[in-house]
């Protein structure tokens, strides 16, 4: 009875003022509010909607829905706080229409605290309240929360739909949630929707599984492009660049429009493979989307990683809008071809037009003047990049520092160097240092490096074979053995080198010691004609490069046959005169092949590029971009 009394109480100031407040007086204020919505004014939607709450007066479910949307566009949390305090005035209970939506603002403000608190509050929640939550906690990363909401979900017996699966897919990090999430997709007859489809490939795709979602995707046919996108992106994300390359092709004869998605995916199939004639085919679908920014860096980033720098050029400088990523793209670009120099001006020009460096940049600036021996532009760059542009060096920064004082000949700045990292020094780093060593001869610290970054990568292949060849070069038999011997008891192989080569829009690939070429006889013979003829000008195979216990001509027979000299030779038998020969290698150019390239180009009057994993030469009348300095 108490708490009767107390209840009647507090309405009676309500009821006082309804009492006062006439039907006319009613329906007039609520125009007006619903007026003020739909104008999205929201200082006077506020202030009328203070004097509804004080009438006890509440408007339709359509016109707060304005109002929120209101408060969404112009980022007012606070506001849009009192909205939700004003619903839920005096026990009044929103429409389930509107808590979704009132958890939907909260969700677009980040507030997912916020959200779920709205959501708990809801005495009914419908598929799209469990959506919104769900997709909300896929979307800020936190997959177990989503999860759990999920099976909560399929308790209440609320089913999801294809948005729900779709969002929660997304955010999966274990191959075993996925399997769970494609059986409930199964289970609920969900698995031929698009967006289902396209999650489902994606995942996959992202967690390393592209067989996987390619058997997704050829469960049925599709006729849709957003099906074609998920899984030619699945398989160019996982360096499986040939097998995105033939879904393109199968898209095309479907009949499908390629999509920006799809050509961006394609170029970085090019990309990987080195395929230029193929990118430039890609290029011409690419033109209809004229200044489309994506587009455009990834056709930046094509050529460049092609060795084709005037094409790069022409696209950069036919941008009607650049970002961090253009001229990022640009500066590395040109600094891994050689063109240091013109690479730092272009940085000074990125400044001028007020793009603001990232740490990607960075590395960029710092791998142009580690691959040009800029040594005083180096440490000026290096050290000012916190205070310039509040960037913190990372291990990529230190790597290229310690690679420009290793080349150099100041190894022990770069050991301090290293030792001052403030992040561990990882393999890369460790690997780093190892190269410099070996440039400047100094077979004890290459020794170190060698053992530090075999025990942070036990199964570098390299890294073993480099500790072999400096024992070898010192006649240390017996610790070449052992090398041998742990790689054989760990299971690790030695990668054999490998060289493609682009002609007619096919590729065609080199291994040492392989012979399973359909031309490798007239590739050798010509190989064999034009070392003759270097020999004639002077050419000594430089057998110090050879990674075997071998002697004498056994060694000079190994170095004859480096994969990319089978490239180079199979490139003059079947490229025309005045066509560039692009060679991509899977190891590092060894010192012989570098002399044996600059006078094979002088002798032939050929332009060669060459890509290592390390950078790209520019043989051109016996000489390199890279000025003998990598």
């Amino acid at each position: 009875m108490k708490s009767l009394t107390t209840k009647l109480k507090l309405l009676r100031p309500v009821l006082t003022s309804l009492c006062s407040y006439s039907s006319t007086d009613q329906t007039l204020l609520l125009n007006e509010f619903t007026r003020f919505c739909y104008q999205r004014d929201l200082p006077k939607a506020l202030r009328v909607m203070d004097t509804l709450q004080s009438h006890g007066l509440w408007a339709d479910s359509a016109t707060y829905s304005e109002l929120i949307k209101c408060c969404m566009s112009h980022r007012a949390v606070h506001e849009g706080n009192l909205v939700r305090r004003h619903l839920y005035f005096n026990g009044h209970q929103p429409m389930l229409f509107l808590a979704n939506v009132l958890i939907n603002m909260y969700v677009k403000f980040n507030l997912l605290t916020d959200a779920h608190n709205v959501f708990d509050e809801m005495p009914l929640r419908n598929v799209v309240s469990w959506t919104t939550m769900i997709s909300a906690y896929s979307k800020s990363k936190q997959q177990q929360k989503a999860l759990e909401l999920l099976v909560s979900m399929l308790r209440e017996g609320v089913r999801p739909n294809v948005y729900t699966y779709s969002s929660v897919l997304r955010s999966c990090k274990e191959m075993s949630d996925v399997r769970m999430l494609h059986c409930g997709i199964i289970k609920e007859g969900l698995e031929s929707d698009v967006f289902v489809r396209s999650a489902l490939i994606d995942v996959f795709a992202k967690l390393g599984e592209p067989e996987d979602a390619l058997s997704v995707f050829d469960e049925m046919v599709t006729g849709d492009a957003i099906v074609w996108n998920s899984i030619i992106g699945g398989f160019a994300q996982n360096s499986k660049s040939d097998e995105a390359l033939k879904l393109f092709k199968r898209m095309k004869r479907g009949g499908f429009t390629a999509e920006q998605a799809t050509l961006t995916s394609v170029l970085r199939a090019c990309t990987g493979l080195t395929l230029l004639e193929l990118g430039m085919q890609a290029h011409v679908h690419i033109v209809k989307y004229d200044q489309d920014l994506i587009l455009n860096n990834a056709l930046v980033d094509m050529y460049c990683k092609c060795g084709s720098l005037d094409d790069a050029r022409r696209v950069f400088n036919g941008m009607k809008e650049r970002d961090v990523i253009t001229w990022s793209t640009m500066i590395s670009g040109l600094a891994q071809n050689g063109y240091s120099q013109e690479a730092l001006e272009l940085f000074e020009s990125m400044k001028a037009s007020g793009t603001k460096p990232n740490y990607i940049t960075i590395v960029g600036v710092l791998f142009a003047c580690s691959h040009a021996g800029l040594l005083e532009d180096g440490w000026y760059y290096f050290r000012s990049m916190k205070k310039l542009y509040g960037i913190d060096p990372v291990r990529e920064h230190y790597g290229c520092m310690i690679d420009l004082l290793g080349k150099a000949g100041k190894l022990d700045d770069a050991v301090k160097l290293l030792n001052e990292m403030e992040c561990e020094p990882d393999a890369v780093t460790w690997r780093t240092l190892l190269g410099a060593c070996r440039v400047q001869g100094n077979m004890v610290l290459a020794e170190y490096a060698a053992k530090k970054v075999i025990e942070l990568d036990p199964d570098d292949a390299g890294t073993y074979t480099v500790l072999s060849n400096i024992y070898a070069n010192s006649q240390k038999w017996d610790s070449v053995e052992e090398i041998r011997t742990q790689m054989r008891d760990r299971g690790v192989k030695k990668e054999p080198g490998c060289s493609w080569i682009e002609v007619n829009k096919k590729i065609h690939a080199f291994i040492i010691g392989d012979e399973s070429h359909p031309l490798i006889v007239e590739v050798k013979e010509k190989l064999k004609q034009l070392i003759d003829r270097m020999i004639g000008i002077g050419y000594v195979p430089e057998t110090n490069f050879v990674l075997q216990d071998l002697e004498g001509e056994q060694m000079e027979d190994s170095l004859r046959h480096h994969s990319e000299k089978l490239a180079l030779a199979f490139g003059l038998m079947t490229l025309p005169l005045g066509k560039v020969i692009r060679i991509r290698k899977n190891l590092r150019i060894c010192g012989d092949c570098h002399v044996f390239f600059k006078l094979a180009s002088k002798l032939e009057k050929r332009s060669v590029v060459i890509r290592d994993p390390i950078r790209y030469h520019h043989f051109e009348d016996g000489k390199c971009s890279c000025g003998d300095y990598w």
